[in-house]
């Protein structure tokens, strides 16, 4: 198999920095809504830079170098962002992010098998009853789509296939709904990073509220979605012209509030 070919760096640290001093941006959520936004742009190769300063530098807009307490909260909600974004985003490149992610955690950061879990999604699939499990994803999704929830809903059983409304059940059942690391925000945040990249308004716009109704604010949602774009325009992506018959960018205005 031939080497994969390196692309440029883009992640700099001058980039890093004008993403964590956003100042309506949540504390504790600048850099799993970057490591997002680089796995979905198949970049998990710049996941360690994100991970490393922040690591060093800590989780908010001040210089803080986290205890190991901390670094351990943050090295969950990385993985657990990441997770959480391959139902939108797509399970290879969670993988590539995960490991790419692992390789550069230390060991005392790491989560390993049959030990502790921070989700306890092992437990949840095979020990709770898995109706209580579709319950609690029904719930979340009613309150993500509020008053259009069952109309949306019915739009994917009604799409050619039942499975699709079935798909979604179990990915709002078993990922998004489990808010152990994540709160309900933050899901939201992630949803929000993983959309913008792939030029899908009509879902993105869905999710915005979405983030509303999930207990964010006007300004926070207003503050992801202008960090991710900027990470997306630093990559290379950027508006594609109406006579371009194909390219990577953005067919139109990102969605907005």
């Amino acid at each position: 198999m031939p080497p994969v070919n390196k692309l440029p760096a883009f992640v700099t640290p001058a980039l890093l920095s004008s993403i964590r001093g956003h100042p309506q941006l949540p504390h504790h959520s600048w850099y799993f809504i970057a490591g997002v936004t680089l796995s979905v742009l198949n970049r998990p190769d710049e996941i360690a830079n994100v991970f490393q300063h922040a690591l060093e530098t800590g989780p908010g807009r001040t210089d803080a170098k986290p205890e190991h307490g901390e670094q351990l909260q943050m090295a969950r909600k990385m993985r657990e962002a990441l997770v959480k974004a391959a139902p939108i985003g797509g399970l290879p490149k969670a993988i590539n992010a995960l490991f790419a992610l692992k390789a550069v955690t230390p060991p005392a950061l790491l989560d390993e098998p049959l030990a502790y879990s921070p989700t306890s999604r092992p437990v949840e699939v095979y020990d709770v009853p898995p109706s209580r499990i579709l319950h609690r994803g029904q719930i979340f999704f009613d309150k993500v789509y509020g008053k259009v929830s069952k109309r949306v809903m019915g739009q994917m059983d009604r799409s050619g296939t039942e499975d699709l409304g079935i798909t979604a059940r179990l990915m709002y059942g078993y990922i998004l709904s489990n808010t152990s690391v994540l709160t309900a925000a933050e899901s939201s945040f992630v949803l929000v990073a993983g959309l913008i990249p792939q030029d899908v308004n009509p879902q993105l716009k869905g999710h915005l509220k979405g983030a509303l109704n999930n207990g964010a604010t006007i300004e926070e949602v207003k503050a992801v979605r202008e960090i991710v774009i900027r990470i997306c325009e630093a990559s290379g992506m950027t508006k594609v012209g109406e006579t371009v018959a194909g390219g990577w960018g953005w067919r139109g205005e990102v969605a907005n509030l």
